[in-house]
């Protein structure tokens, strides 16, 4: 008789964790602090080929990774993973835009025609948020360059929602404009000689190349941190499945896309080992892609030998996640870590190779993300974090007098990503669910809500007497904790205030 393999100990979440301080130097302010991470894969001696100035990835998600959020995590420093639940021409579409949008030259996704009317210029403005709109004779990004319209063109309260583009347009004659053959360099001289906020750029022919915003120079020089390539445009990623592979990664390498990754509930198979190795066949070493997920030792050693250049940890995890509810499959995250870690590093010792982990699930406060990162995660991909901010793709609602996020699975019905949980039949749907359709609480901008975590970050850092995440891991002293220390942890016997509440609260001894 055999018997089902047992782990020992229990499988343990972030939440029984504590970071236990060490010695802090004079050094040891945040400031100081550098969360630069690998992403890819490399050799000793080596550097990664893709480093991350912060460790936050975004997840392969409807309700998180569009085009929006992509741009504004690489401001940041970090990367997006565009959702692959959709057609391979969409998401290679939304892949191009992003990397477009920077390096100065931005390929217009709001333009009009000169017969559009007020009307319609509102209605853009409020589906894409741009409030800057080039004109041309087809309403093509890069049709005959007729004018530009901007908020300075019009007054709603004054002007008539069926006025034609044409009655209140710049027109192209009054608009200063610059060749194709201008620098970024020039381009911006041009705009701060000029006084303009927005350059358009046009070939010999009069068509519509591009644009040059003056924003865009002042965000760079107050975001150092930007992930940038070497053509100074934004990093992306994007996710693709074990099913259309062969069709969909050339598009995605096509439209510029920097790194790929698997998504899939569970990694430890024989589809991801052939996507792998149909990429590595087919373009080398020079397509980066990422592979998972996992929970233990095994998997991770599969997937590096097959040839991902990361590997992501956590299966039912995630917040909107299912997966061990329905199929009773997965692991407390914090032990799944913690296995792979170790692993990753004594394979490290064994090959020379260096394969980055990603901790993918189990983030529910700031502070989880601190003890994954010592704990031995390279970086961390976030869902409900990211699904939360102005710049997620889904609808901001009210509920109950609450502003909140939409927020979904992949595993939901409304996702209906079948791929990602494909065993390899012919079957396409999605037998049950493994995700839930939810809210998140709206918190704001990506912007400020990163700033605020990563503080978080640094400061208990600091408390270690970490100044980097490889000294985190050196340094870092963990400790289990207790249900009783849970509740010691948060506030407790006292009568909290209300948060608007003024004057003070009377108590009875």
């Amino acid at each position: 008789m055999r018997m089902a393999t047992f782990f020992e100990g229990e499988s343990h979440t972030f939440s029984e964790y504590l970071l236990v301080p060490g010695y802090s130097s004079a050094e040891n302010i945040p400031a100081n602090v550098n969360l630069a991470t690998p992403l890819v894969k490399f050799k000793r001696g080596q550097q990664s080929p893709i480093t991350l100035n912060i460790p936050m990835v975004s997840a392969i998600m409807q309700a998180v990774s569009g085009p929006r959020l992509a741009i504004a995590l690489a401001q940041e420093g970090g990367i997006s993973f565009i959702y692959g639940s959709q057609t391979a021409e969409d998401e290679a579409a939304m892949v191009r835009y992003v990397k477009d949008f920077k390096a100065g030259f931005v390929v217009s996704d709001s333009t009009l025609t000169p017969d559009m009317t007020l009307q319609d210029v509102l209605d853009l403005r409020d589906k894409t948020g741009h409030t800057t709109m080039p004109v041309t004779d087809n309403g093509d990004a890069h049709g005959k360059f007729c004018g530009i319209v901007t908020s300075r063109d019009y007054r709603v309260s004054r002007d008539s929602r069926d006025k034609p583009v044409r009655d209140f347009m710049t027109k192209a004659e009054d608009c200063v404009v610059a060749d194709t053959s201008t620098s970024l360099k020039v381009a911006n001289d041009i705009i701060w000689d000029h006084k303009i906020n927005t350059l358009p750029i046009v070939d010999k022919n009069g068509n519509l190349s591009s644009l040059v915003f003056r924003k865009d120079y002042d965000s760079h020089k107050s975001r150092p941190e930007e992930l940038l390539d070497d053509n100074k445009r934004y990093l992306v990623g994007a996710g693709i499945n074990t099913r259309d592979y062969e069709t969909r990664v050339p598009l995605l390498v096509e439209a510029g896309a920097d790194v790929l990754c698997i998504d899939s509930s569970e990694g430890y198979s024989e589809w991801q080992r052939q996507t792998l190795q149909w990429i590595r066949k087919t373009y080398g070493d020079d397509v980066y892609v990422g592979a998972g997920n996992v929970v233990d030792a095994e998997g991770f050693r599969f997937l590096a030998d097959a040839g991902a250049d990361f590997v992501k940890v956590g299966i039912g995890g995630g917040s909107i996640c299912i997966t061990r509810e329905q199929k009773g499959i997965g692991r407390g995250q914090a032990s799944a870590l913690i296995d792979v870690c170790q692993a990753r590093d004594e394979y490290f010792e064994e090959t020379g190779v260096y394969v980055p982990v990603c901790s993918d699930g189990g983030i529910v406060y700031d502070y989880h993300m601190t003890l994954a990162l010592a704990m031995g995660a390279d970086f961390l991909m976030l869902g409900r974090y990211f699904a939360r901010f102005d710049e997620s793709p889904t609808r901001r609602v009210n509920v109950n007098g609450s502003y909140m996020k939409e927020y979904w699975g992949e595993g939901s019905a409304r996702a209906r990503n079948w791929a990602r949980y494909d065993l390899g039949d012919s079957k396409k749907a999605l037998s049950f669910v493994e995700g839930v359709d939810s809210y998140v609480p709206y918190a704001g901008p990506l912007h400020d809500n990163v700033a605020s975590s990563l503080l978080k970050v640094r400061s208990t850092m600091c408390n270690c007497g970490a100044l980097n995440l490889s000294e985190l891991r050196d340094k870092a002293r963990i400790t289990l904790v207790s249900a009783t220390s849970l509740v010691e942890g948060g506030a407790h016997d006292v009568v909290l205030k209300d948060a608007n509440q003024q004057g003070s609260v009377n108590f009875r001894s």
